[in-house]
């Protein structure tokens, strides 16, 4: 398998790039946000996976070894090829599909071209336990202190049917109130339940 490749850039289109590497030039596959960042002429290193069909071999390209792969994990989702695996990429950063699926944000993952609401649901379903950590923080509610905890909470409060809007905004609160040590999770959602009107 070809994992990267380093080279000058010798031509770029709307979908790809040629990198020279030892005399080869090699035709890599690259959403446009990867070929905007190179330059004809310049040096480039580029993270890559190989896909192999009976009738092609397809080099694809990407700015970093995360996004290679996320889009590696994209398609062992039912029905996602390279191809729509690299479109979402096209239209999120990697953090932000993450983020997407882990909130099962599905709205987010319908503005990438040939998903609709029921492949959404399905990225979510089958990626969910497998997406990898999420940067706290990343597109959330301000005020939200950076730790552990307020993904756990986050997650529990979606888990007991709140929505995403709404567990962030009651993570964001309980994170308002705190001063010095950080209780227990169990203690920190049980507030939050507290703040979105439910008692137990």
């Amino acid at each position: 398998m070809i994992a990267s490749v380093r080279g000058v850039v010798t031509a770029t289109g709307p979908d790809h790039a040629v990198i020279e590497v030892g005399g080869v030039g090699l035709a890599v596959q690259c959403a446009p946000g990867t070929i905007a960042e190179l330059r004809v002429g310049q040096p480039a290193r580029l993270a890559t996976s190989l896909v192999v069909r009976e009738d092609s071999l397809t080099l694809y390209g990407f700015a970093d070894d995360d996004a290679k792969a996320l889009f590696e994990l994209l398609q062992t989702a039912s029905g996602v090829g390279p191809r729509l695996a690299q479109a979402v990429l096209a239209v999120h950063t990697p953090d932000a599909v993450r983020k997407a699926i882990a909130n099962a944000d599905t709205a987010a993952l319908t503005r990438v071209p040939g998903i609709g609401r029921k492949g959404a649901e399905r990225l979510v379903l089958e990626l969910r336990d497998r997406i990898g950590p999420i940067p706290v923080g990343v597109d959330g509610a301000a005020g939200v202190t950076t730790g552990a905890w307020p993904e756990q909470v986050r997650q529990a409060l979606v888990g007991l049917g709140w929505t995403a809007g709404q567990a962030d905004q009651a993570v964001a609160a309980v994170a308002e109130t705190l001063d010095g040590d950080v209780p227990p999770v169990p203690v920190l959602l049980k507030q939050a339940i507290r703040l979105l009107g439910r008692t137990r």
